[in-house]
């Protein structure tokens, strides 16, 4: 498979300048993320990475409008391209990391026979080690992130994904159906809005846990 920084094939003295400064904030970032996994043997959820790249002593992120997709898009895009990128460094070394919006942690490798790969989704790989979708029409962005929590293969969430999105609202095991799903999404966010002492980023959480729910309740049914 072609490398990720290859399909920016630079048109112009810009365009090279543009690719250089991004892979070079790739680098700064492939450091940062190990470390930070690296000491967080739970995991952590990408918006606490997020925060966590944001803060002293990298400083490798601004701020992030976490309620409007189209400006998390370009940040959510690096990072998990920087993610699938260590993640094929880590598995040469005998190491896996699991990557999930939910939860993203190092833990043991799980290979597909003949392929050297930790276990994952190929579709999604390929999709974010292509640079050339670090920049989208917004259109395109919000039907892209329908399609990563839906799953590329076709298939819903993992099952500790679910639990886990679960959890975020508030249930203590899964939901019998979709419609329990959004009243307590719907209640939660209100508690949550800005408007009433909230954060937005605990919006952001709320929706993705939704997403998830969503996606798995899409296939099971």
């Amino acid at each position: 498979m072609t490398d990720s920084h290859s399909s920016m094939s630079p048109t112009s003295p810009q365009a090279a300048h543009t690719a250089a400064l991004i892979e070079q904030q790739i680098q700064h970032l492939l450091v940062a993320v190990e470390h930070e996994l690296r000491g967080a043997a739970a995991g952590m959820n990408e918006l606490a990475l997020i925060k966590a790249l944001q803060r002293p002593p990298w400083e490798l992120l601004g701020k992030v409008s976490f309620n409007e997709p189209e400006k998390l898009y370009p940040v959510h895009f690096l990072l998990f391209h920087v993610l699938y990128r260590l993640r094929d460094r880590l598995s040469e070394t005998g190491e896996s990391l699991r990557i999930s919006p939910l939860n993203i942690r190092l833990e043991a490798q799980r290979v597909i026979s003949g392929t050297g790969v930790p276990d994952g989704v190929d579709g999604l790989r390929e999709f974010y080690l292509d640079l050339s979708h670090y920049r989208l029409p917004e259109d395109a962005i919000h039907q892209m992130m329908d399609d990563f929590w839906a799953g590329r293969s076709g298939n819903g969430p993992a099952q500790a994904e679910t639990r886990a999105a679960a959890e975020v609202l508030g249930f203590e095991a899964l939901p019998p159906d979709f419609s329990s799903v959004k009243q307590r999404f719907r209640r939660a966010v209100m508690r949550a809005h800005p408007d009433r002492g909230g954060r937005t980023e605990t919006i952001q959480r709320l929706n993705e846990a939704f997403a998830v729910l969503k996606a798995h309740f899409r296939h099971s049914t």
